[in-house]
């Protein structure tokens, strides 16, 4: 039978996932089905039982279901159960298994598309949910000097670095946090990688935190793509950063989870182009 997978979420109509994936099948001369699951906001549990049920090999999951996956799969990788949360899952006969591939696919983006090495770098990380939750531990892995993660709630960024702090330690990296309004102050000499992973850029809100954390030539990657994603890039242009959305991410991590199902990681660059062309002519 051909191997099945999906993306289940709410909202889900406007997913790439379905693109993404057909062009990593086709690279790959694999044949594979690959569908969008809408689930009802009180129903993920049951809509994933049900998607396994129908003979399908895994799926991932965008919001707002992450955080609900680690408790529903046998063993989830270890990048999972650091950030507590999980994108794609494998219907393992032996067991469901989980992994969270967006660190790994916004690292990849950075350093590989973008060409900017994380190492001794200071890393801002704005957002404290389950966008920074997942990309949290991939960014110290990578050997940044520091990760200093803002929040317009505090207590939720002091939550996330302190989850992490071990694991800091182990990649000889540091992480601390503090309000929005902190950033300059825990960014002394500014930063060379912004992350926006907050939905600041929809609520009109351009400029997460204050543009004096930015230096010359620094990084500001928004996690979002498309319009949604559009007053952030225009607010890191106009103080002279490299602007970068999150197509470069969207189409790394989802390589990961191909890799995760498949056992073979494509290859992202024409694919990214591809999708890139897509959007510009939709």
């Amino acid at each position: 039978m051909t191997p099945r997978y999906a993306v289940i979420g709410n909202p889900v109509a406007h997913s790439q996932s379905p693109f993404i994936h057909g062009e990593f099948a086709r690279q790959l001369g694999h044949d594979i089905q690959y569908e969008r699951v809408l689930s009802p906001l009180d129903g993920f549990t049951a809509t994933l039982r049900s998607w396994a049920q129908s003979g399908a090999n895994g799926c991932n999951v965008t919001v707002p279901f992450k955080f609900e996956v680690p408790g529903l799969v046998a063993a989830c990788s270890p990048r999972a159960q650091l950030a507590q949360a999980a994108n794609t899952v494998r219907f393992d006969p032996q067991g469901w298994r989980a992994d969270n591939t967006d660190g790994a696919g916004l690292v990849a983006d950075i350093q590989q598309h973008a060409g900017m090495g994380l190492k001794g770098c200071t890393v801002l990380l704005v957002g404290a949910g389950g966008a920074a939750a997942g990309v949290l531990g991939p960014l110290l892995a990578a050997g940044p000097r520091q990760v200093v993660v803002v929040n317009r709630t505090p207590e939720k960024a002091a939550a996330l670095a302190a989850s992490h702090e071990s694991w800091a330690h182990q990649h000889g990296s540091r992480v601390c946090a503090g309000g929005l309004q902190d950033a300059p102050a825990l960014c002394l000499q500014g930063c060379e990688v912004l992350v926006n992973g907050t939905a600041s850029s929809l609520a009109g809100a351009a400029a997460p935190v204050a543009e004096r954390v930015l230096r010359p030539g620094t990084l500001a990657v928004d996690m979002m793509y498309g319009p949604a994603a559009q007053g952030f890039l225009d607010w890191a242009q106009a103080q002279g950063a490299q602007a970068r959305d999150g197509l470069g991410m969207l189409v790394e991590q989802a390589a990961e989870a191909y890799a995760f199902w498949r056992g073979v990681r494509p290859h992202t660059p024409p694919v990214l182009a591809a999708l890139r062309q897509r959007l510009a002519t939709h």
